[in-house]
């Protein structure tokens, strides 16, 4: 009799929860670190930041190594965040431009709002192909 392998944890999770925590997990430190009060990046803001695109990357490439077929959802539900400010600046620019008032999007915001969507995507494509390789491999 044939004993069935034992699936990892993140095996047994769907992938669209897995990535729902990755995104609250992801505003935590973002919570932590802003200032209300501050109209620019400060650097503890910044560092918030590379921690939230290191922590999403990752978790990005680990659920796509693991559920390989989430790769076309799994970097839009963990960077929500990251998709909300993009849209939030966007319209923020539309609308004190209507106005008559002055708001730019700096161009820190832009290139962290950027490279945390282009890096979750690039994870998730090599953790999609890993886990994809792995599963050929199993099924052989």
């Amino acid at each position: 009799m044939e004993k069935k392998a034992n699936k990892p944890l993140l095996a047994r999770i769907p992938a669209w929860v897995l990535s729902l925590i990755t995104f609250f997990v992801s505003i935590i430190p973002l919570i932590i670190v802003n200032d209300p009060k501050s109209t620019s990046l400060d650097t503890i803001q910044i560092i918030g930041w590379i921690f939230n695109i290191f922590l999403v990357t990752v978790a990005c490439f680990f659920i796509c190594k693991a559920h390989p077929k989430s790769v076309w959802y799994t970097p839009v539900i963990c960077n929500g965040v990251a998709i909300i400010g993009l849209i939030a600046n966007t319209s923020l620019t539309i609308a004190f431009t209507i106005s008559g008032q002055d708001y730019k999007t700096t161009s820190t915001e832009w290139i962290i709002i950027v490279s945390s969507i282009a890096l979750s995507v690039i994870a998730a494509l090599i953790g999609a192909r890993i886990g994809r390789r792995k599963l050929d491999k199993q099924n052989n």
